[in-house]
């Protein structure tokens, strides 16, 4: 299994209304390829219903990129209950350790 697949198995485990960041997913994975987990993110080939990518933040907080647009990375997070104040989400009360 190359390093995406692994990101995007880790990715299943991120429940509804929780996020991680791409730091948490690369120390998961024993790698410091931060970015290389938001590469991995950005090109997730699998449906996001079952490897929600748009979980997945940066580590202070701030929303990070998405592939299909902030707005809808944004959109989808509120729509699970995450609430988003001044452009971040504060990881002590939505945050999930993988």
């Amino acid at each position: 299994m190359n390093f995406n697949e692994k990101c995007y198995q880790i990715l299943k485990t991120i429940p509804k209304g929780k996020v991680t960041t791409y730091k948490a997913i690369a120390n998961a994975l024993n790698s410091k390829g931060y970015r290389a987990v938001g590469n991995a993110m950005n090109k997730n080939p699998h449906d996001t219903n079952v490897y929600p990518c748009h979980r997945v933040i940066s580590t202070n907080g701030n929303i990070g990129g998405y592939a299909h647009g902030t707005e809808v990375k944004i959109k989808r997070l509120k729509s699970e209950g995450i609430i988003i104040e001044n452009d971040k989400i504060d990881l002590e009360r939505f945050g999930f350790k993988v």
